[in-house]
């Protein structure tokens, strides 16, 4: 059995933590409240895009020269995953999640004989996936070095993408991250990025009754357009993983305050108990003492 001593030692680095934990949960909260706010505002930015890009889409379906980007290369042989997590843990299971999505996505193509490739944002998803697909890694991005995150953060990334189609290295290429739903809710999420996703249900632009015909025509828009969308929905997957991190954070951080509170009161039962066995014992030997004599 512990000594009183031990026990006391236990209890204040049992306290200690408790006191790291509350203070990470604080520092989440409040660095949760903005990254919210960022990945709110950036929805409807997105949105707008891919309501354009469906409504130029729809002009040049069919048509001999749309961009590949929109209508794909018409294989589907090569596959480039793109996996967004953080780089930093002690948020509960927020990379796990994201991470086994990919790789169930990754075992099942590589089951039906497809050519993958992948692209690794934030250390915790690269220190996961290369365990098991070092060979199949192009590129692993850290995003610590970015105090905000802005376009230009997710411009390398679209950069390496559109590169690895043009040279004939992929021909789809599908992105993973988790989207920000509530505060105790993130969704893991796999969106594909090439050939572009025309959502069905998205918001058709409002032309006011009248008929455009554009200049230049739909086909050179898109064309400048499609590239952009693929940054645009890099940085967008990036602000939902913030806010998704800084929610999980917050909860595992109360999670292990509220556990090691417990564990002191256990502790502290258990001292007390040590120290009054202790006490009869030295009673119950001067008793025993004092009647011999």
């Amino acid at each position: 059995m512990a000594s009183l001593k031990d026990m006391r030692n236990r209890i204040a680095s049992v306290q200690a933590t408790q006191k790291i934990t509350k203070a990470m949960q604080m520092v989440a909260a409040a660095k949760l409240r903005r990254s919210q706010d960022a990945a709110q505002n950036a929805r409807p930015y997105a949105q707008r895009m891919a309501a354009v890009i469906g409504n130029l889409a729809s002009g040049v379906e069919g048509k001999p020269g749309a961009p590949e980007l929109l209508v794909g290369t018409g294989r589907e042989d090569r596959h480039l995953i793109v996996v967004a997590t953080s780089d930093r843990g002690l948020a509960g299971g927020f990379n796990s999640t994201i991470v086994r999505a990919a790789r169930e996505r990754i075992n099942e193509l590589v089951a039906a004989g497809k050519e993958v490739r992948l692209v690794v944002i934030g250390r915790k998803g690269r220190d996961q996936l290369r365990r098991q697909y070092a060979g199949r890694i192009v590129e692993a991005f850290d995003m610590s070095a970015h105090k905000t995150l802005t376009i230009a953060a997710a411009e390398p990334v679209g950069q390496l993408i559109l590169t690895l189609f043009r040279e004939g290295k992929a021909d789809v290429v599908t992105l993973f991250y988790s989207r920000f739903k509530s505060v105790v809710s993130q969704i893991p999420t796999a969106k594909r990025l090439i050939p572009a996703e025309v959502e069905a249900g998205q918001v058709a632009v409002d032309l006011g009754g009248g008929a455009y015909d554009y200049e230049p025509d739909e086909e050179e828009i898109l064309h400048t357009l499609l590239p952009r969308n693929i940054t645009v929905q890099i940085l967008t997957a990036l602000l939902e993983n913030q806010a998704g991190f800084y929610a999980s954070q917050m909860a595992a951080m109360d999670n292990a305050t509220r556990n090691a509170g417990d564990m002191i009161n256990r502790l502290k039962i258990i001292m007390n108990r040590t120290r009054q066995a202790k006490i009869t014992t030295e009673l119950t030997e001067i008793i025993s003492g004092a009647e011999a004599l």
